[in-house]
């Protein structure tokens, strides 16, 4: 059930609701109030737009109350500083040998899983590892694994640069797959929802700024990934992924030991104005 209840003493009659809903489900009570009939209740999107554009707070719908919402009175960020951000957003790969503070930790990717997903399908899954310890214990792991594809003769094609990390692992003890980050993020969807893939990869863009944004640095870390979901797919159930998940991407993330002083200048931007 949708429980989509209406305060009747504040709601205004707007309509504002009724306007806005994608699924076209909400419509007005002779009496004036906004409502759903029932057997349109398995239409709705289920994107709350309804919750969010009453001005009064009049609505709440799953269970879920405007009190409880962040207002928007203040507006979003400023421009400037958003720029800022994703400007200024590096590819970190240098990071304190120490673990996130574990409220920040879970707030990441609570924000961070309020990024759009086709259909509203909301599928997207966050693997974690949330401690320096299960890094370090997922990379030997790995090593371990490459070491056997090398003397195997086994690394798949294109992949073959995987033995100088290994060489580099072992002699050095350099960690070019994981950057010695205390923290991991795998993205994954189910394969049956629309856009399993864009779903991970909108996921993963929102939780990286957001990450900076609070001091934290980030890294798409593609080798990690081609090694966990190409060269070892056995680590997918070591991991718990699904097996009916697409793999998404993976990210390393912690605490950077380095400062960045300005931004980077790219551009202009590649631009197409068609017809």
């Amino acid at each position: 059930m949708l429980h989509f209840e209406v305060n009747k003493e504040s709601c205004t009659q707007c309509g504002l609701c009724v306007a806005d809903c994608p699924a076209r489900i909400i419509a007005m009570a002779e009496e004036g109030c906004p409502f759903i009939a029932v057997e349109k209740e398995s239409i709705c999107y289920r994107c709350e737009h309804c919750l969010a554009i009453c001005p009064e707070g009049s609505i709440s719908i799953l269970g879920l109350k405007a009190s409880d919402s962040l207002p928007l009175e203040a507006g979003y960020p400023d421009p400037l500083a958003l720029e800022r951000l994703i400007k200024g957003r590096r590819s970190v790969r240098r990071y304190k040998n120490e673990n996130l503070d574990p409220t920040l930790f879970q707030q990441l990717l609570e924000v961070a899983w309020h990024a759009p997903t086709g259909v509203n399908s909301r599928q997207v899954r966050f693997t974690v590892l949330d401690d320096k310890e299960k890094v370090a214990t997922l990379r030997d792991e790995v090593m371990v694994g490459l070491v056997r594809l090398a003397k195997e003769g086994s690394l798949a094609k294109g992949k073959e640069y995987y033995t100088s990390f290994i060489s580099l692992w072992e002699k050095h003890k350099v960690d070019i797959l994981f950057r010695h980050a205390p923290h991991l993020l795998i993205v994954t969807a189910p394969r049956h929802v629309a856009c399993p893939e864009q779903d991970c990869l909108i996921a993963m863009s929102y939780f990286e700024l957001y990450a900076q944004a609070n001091g934290v640095g980030t890294l798409w870390n593609g080798l990690a990934k081609g090694a966990i979901s190409d060269l070892l797919p056995e680590l997918r159930q070591r991991l718990g992924i699904p097996d009916d998940h697409q793999f998404g991407y993976v990210m390393s993330f912690g605490m950077p030991a380095v400062h960045y002083a300005r931004t980077v200048q790219h551009g202009p931007a590649i631009i197409h104005r068609a017809l």
